[in-house]
């Protein structure tokens, strides 16, 4: 059985581990979520206002970035922002990307608008059926692998995050106790 000093060392090491790891997912939730607000690389999709609004909402940025490195003193901000991250992301995978599409699909003259056009398919899924990939979405080009892509990269950093900060929260309670009990 483990003596008190080893728990310590164990507790002190796993805490440096886990801070190490959050940092790190942080920064790249961060760096994920800005990827998003320029798709192919062109900013021109972001000064004309035309990126989805789970890219705008920056959950990925803040939530599970930013709140992330100023909640490693405080887990319960940290699994908040971590949270938030996911649903966000696996709401936008829900709904598909944000894109220029062709609006009109039972009359004769070509409406193309940018909304979400995978909100609406009721009875096939945008992320199963492949050739709906490069069909429906006009511009920008390749916007569903984009989109697929960086909210997928999301939804496995925050739900990565989720267990890290439960592994911490375990890990700081059993710290807290053993030191407790040490005196």
């Amino acid at each position: 059985m483990l003596s008190s000093p080893d728990v310590m060392a164990c507790s002190r090491t796993c805490s440096c581990i886990l801070g190490l790891s959050l940092g790190t997912t942080a920064l790249c939730a961060a760096g994920t979520n800005m990827v998003l607000l320029f798709p192919n690389w062109d900013v021109t999709y972001l000064l004309r206002g035309l990126i989805g609004k789970h890219a705008m909402l920056g959950s990925g940025l803040w939530g599970g970035g930013l709140m992330i490195l100023t909640a490693l003193l405080s887990s319960g901000l940290a699994s908040l922002g971590a949270l938030i991250c996911f649903i966000t992301s696996g709401v936008a995978l829900k709904d598909g990307p944000f894109c220029m599409f062709d609006g009109s699909p039972f009359n004769q003259t070509q409406a193309w608008k940018y909304g979400y056009p995978f909100q609406d398919l009721h009875n096939r899924n945008y992320l199963y059926d492949h050739s709906l990939w490069n069909s429906v979405c006009l511009e920008p080009s390749k916007a569903v692998i984009w989109h697929v892509s960086f909210f997928s990269t999301l939804l496995c950093i925050s739900l990565l995050q989720i267990l890290l900060v439960v592994i911490h929260l375990i890990n700081s309670f059993l710290g807290l106790f053993y030191s407790l009990c040490e005196k």
